[in-house]
């Protein structure tokens, strides 16, 4: 790559990164607020009413924002390797999933295993109708969220995997249906129709609640929306200089709204503010990716941290839990109330950022550059494996 390119993808990544960052930040702050809500500590008197609902209950939104970034970043990256997507080829791809997320999972599953049989409490699994092998199972065969909508929640630190269920099983099929379909308007057409119809899988899905939350359509529908938003940037190579400005504002003051205001969208929306959520999301993500075409540095002073986080989200994602956990327990074991949970944020944000860049500095990256290496001695056309 040269140097011009390397600038541009740079740029064009760096505010990915922080949107990235920005959702792994409202995952750890939420799975932190179930436990020691802000509002019941010392800041709570003084903190908007929209700010401690942000911080403490939008983690399920910032998966929704994932859903739609991965779709986006994965068909983009897709189409650079091979022009197209119906030239796209099903066993590289799936070599490429799997190296980027099995490392991570498999070394997950082992520890969660090892401090299940240690009969630790917040890693036993004792639910009705739940056992360690059908948990395993259902990690590994992509249907963990299926598997808590019949038996209950497992413990957190496995229950973080049932977005992976969803976002796997849409790549599992994708390459298919890109060789299906053939045309990319076609593909468009289907994607497009997949992620409108969100609301109504929000609203019209049945069973339990659980299932409700965890289910494939609502998840797969935020991932059709970013491959449609990766098929336009191959459509519209180079759009009119005032486009991805526009474009910025209007994801911005949408994602603002999806999140700071859902006290008088989701009454006026209802299932469509999710809609709301990911469509300004992928607006943001095509401002990026044509902003850094036309040279233009996106930068923002001071989120340094956070795009850092957003490159390491997914190892974040799987060991945040392991300093949650912790920490709540140490903060409850010394602490007569909850005046003083601000302090368990501050010490536990920046430890899951530690361990998330331990997992990536000696797990994830070897492990990536290992196996294309090994992907470049048996494929005469070799591809870059991380996405």
């Amino acid at each position: 790559m040269d140097g011009s390119l390397a600038a541009s993808h740079k740029s064009r990544n760096a505010g990915i990164d922080l949107l990235r960052g920005i959702a792994i930040f409202l995952v750890v702050c939420h799975h932190i607020g179930l436990r020691l809500p802000l509002n019941r500590g010392i800041l709570g008197p003084y903190l908007p009413r929209w700010s401690t609902a942000l911080l403490n209950f939008r983690g399920y939104h910032a998966v929704f924002i994932f859903f739609t970034i991965s779709g986006f970043l994965i068909a983009r990256n897709s189409i650079q390797r091979r022009g197209q997507l119906n030239h796209i080829h099903p066993g590289a791809f799936w070599m490429r999933r799997a190296a980027r997320i099995l490392p991570c999972l498999l070394t997950l599953l082992t520890v969660l295993s090892v401090l299940h049989l240690m009969g630790l409490h917040d890693y036993r699994i004792s639910g009705p109708g739940q056992t360690l092998p059908h948990a395993l199972f259902s990690a590994l065969s992509l249907h963990l969220n299926w598997y808590e909508g019949l038996t209950g929640y497992l413990p957190a630190n496995w229950d973080v995997l049932w977005s992976l269920s969803i976002e796997e099983l849409f790549y599992l099929a994708f390459p298919l249906v890109c060789l299906m379909l053939r045309r990319d308007w076609l593909l468009a057409s289907g994607m497009a129709i997949f992620a409108l119809l969100l609301p109504w899988f929000l609203a019209n899905t049945p069973g339990s609640e659980i299932w409700q939350e965890k289910a494939y359509l609502p998840g797969c529908s935020a991932i059709a929306l970013g491959v449609l938003g990766a098929i336009l940037t191959r459509r519209f190579s180079t759009p009119h200089r005032w486009i991805a400005p526009v474009l910025c504002a209007l994801g911005t003051t949408g994602l603002i709204a999806s999140l700071c205001c859902t006290r008088w969208i989701l009454p006026l929306l209802h299932e469509k503010s999710m809609l709301l959520l990911t469509l300004s999301t992928l607006c943001l993500l095509l401002s990026f990716h044509w902003q850094g075409l036309d040279g233009r540095a996106w930068k923002l002073r001071g989120t340094g941290w956070l795009q850092s986080a957003g490159r390491m989200s997914y190892e974040i994602y799987l060991t945040h839990m392991f300093i949650v956990l912790p920490a709540v327990r140490l903060f409850q074991a010394h602490s007569a109330g909850q005046y003083w949970n601000p302090f368990v944020y501050l010490v536990a944000l920046p430890l899951c950022w530690l361990l998330g860049w331990l997992m990536t500095r000696f797990l994830s990256a070897p492990t990536d550059r290992w196996l294309l290496r090994r992907w470049a001695a048996i494929s005469p056309q070799p591809e870059t494996i991380s996405a």
